[in-house]
């Protein structure tokens, strides 16, 4: 059944190297089941509903993935979006969760029309590559500024805005304790360096008396709280447009950038360039994000982590089904995860920010007309705390710069009328 379901033989692995890949691909990415419900719960969402939420919604994308698109690519809770979730749109905006759940499910509504219609391909060729490279570099630093708040690093000051907290607390030392031992695991490239790094902090802060310990195992608490709670008609309101837009691009960027570099690694790409099977990975991710919504989750995406299990062998979807089992499997370590402070998830946050930071040198330096724009977009994600204003203020510097250096060939017709739209969004609504 699964040689014929994945064409095990036609791909050159087996189960077994298709079980152990998709063990590496969990590992590696299995603290997003610890760090989701714990940033979703600053919207007042109950923890143990979205602990539930984040691996059922892991396990359906990645199921999704397996048996429409055959990869090996497993999908979860995107970092930045779900912070952005948050931090934006609920406790930045003010809306309720139940809004912003809305706006995630209208974009991933959008995202599947575009990905079973030629429109993806128009939008991602659209987008110049410094303001791709950029969004990625300020939703590094959005998510570094959280995971400063968080940690007790950074904290509010009336004059300032921002300062730093008090660098002897326990948060504090806990948190670049996390950092420092996440950053020389990955350096030696050690299974799962993450998850390590989150629960050796947990439990040294158990043992000195700083943090409660609930247990490990136990029944899964219900996902009733969240379950079917968004709230469409909500999040159809005119001022919501950009934060659903900003769902859609950056899950749309993202999505697309993590298959085709996956896909390189892997060996699926054909000699074109052209990816096999792409649509039906578009399908998957966009399907993926509407079930999340609708279980009660942020927006769920394709894990660049997939790249482990990749080179641990995967070739299939039973890798990434194997991955889809062992979040489902994960529901029953919920004590674990009531038991982990904030403190302790920060130095991941932190650390996929250094990933993400990275693309900045990607950016085309030697044109200013390309920079200026790049540094805007980055920029502005963590001084605005909004993923969605960086976007904006990304397409109109860009089309606003272009047109004033007498350079009208480089702006894509969608990137003008973007920043139009966004022009009048603002002057209008504010």
């Amino acid at each position: 059944m699964l040689e014929r379901i994945f064409k095990l033989s036609e791909n050159r692995t087996n189960v077994r190297t298709e079980i152990v890949a998709g063990i590496t691909t969990f590992l590696t990415m299995a603290y997003i089941i610890f760090v989701n419900p714990a940033i979703l719960s600053a919207a007042k969402m109950p923890f143990g509903a979205v602990f539930v939420a984040t691996c059922v919604a892991a396990a359906i994308g990645c199921l999704l993935m397996a048996f429409l698109a055959n990869y090996p690519i497993a999908l979860a809770p995107g970092m930045g979006l779900n912070a952005y979730f948050a931090f934006g749109v609920v406790g930045g905006m003010g809306h309720t969760w139940q809004v912003a759940l809305g706006c995630v499910f209208i974009s991933g509504v959008l995202f599947f029309i575009i990905s079973v219609l030629p429109i993806r391909e128009w939008i991602v060729n659209a987008i110049p590559k410094s303001l791709k490279m950029a969004i990625a570099a300020g939703i590094g630093l959005f998510l570094a500024l959280i995971a400063l708040k968080n940690a007790g690093i950074v904290v509010s000051h009336p004059e300032t805005l921002v300062t730093h907290g008090k660098l002897a607390s326990w948060p504090v030392l806990m948190a670049c304790l996390g950092f420092a031992l996440i950053a020389a695991l990955e350096y030696r490239r050690v299974m799962g360096g993450v998850i390590v790094g989150i629960l050796v902090v947990t439990f040294i802060s158990i043992l000195a008396g700083h943090q409660k310990f609930e247990g490990i195992f136990d029944i899964p608490p219900s996902i009733a709280p969240v379950f079917l709670q968004m709230d469409i008609a909500g999040a159809l309101q005119v001022g919501l447009v950009t934060v659903v837009f900003a769902f859609l691009f950056v899950d749309l960027f993202d999505n697309t950038g993590t298959l085709i570099a996956l896909a390189h690694r892997g060996g699926f790409m054909r000699p074109d360039g052209t990816v096999p099977r792409l649509r039906g990975a578009l399908i998957s991710d966009s399907a993926a994000a509407m079930a999340g919504a609708a279980v009660g989750t942020s927006t769920t995406t394709s894990y660049i982590e997939s790249a482990a299990g990749i080179n641990a062998g995967g070739r299939t979807g039973l890798t990434a089904a194997t991955v889809g089992v062992l979040f489902l499997l994960a529901l029953f370590v919920a004590p674990l995860a009531t038991s982990i402070p904030a403190y302790a998830t920060a130095p991941a946050l932190l650390y996929v920010a250094c990933l993400l930071t990275r693309s900045l040198t990607e950016i085309e330096w030697n044109d200013i007309t390309e920079a200026a724009p790049a540094v805007i977009t980055t920029l502005a994600m963590p001084f605005t705390f909004s993923i969605a204003d960086g976007i904006a203020f990304g397409f109109i510097s860009y089309a606003g710069i272009k047109v004033a250096a007498g350079r009208y060939a480089d702006v894509h017709p969608a990137v003008g009328v973007l920043a139009v739209l966004f022009v009048i969004k603002y002057v209008v609504i504010g």
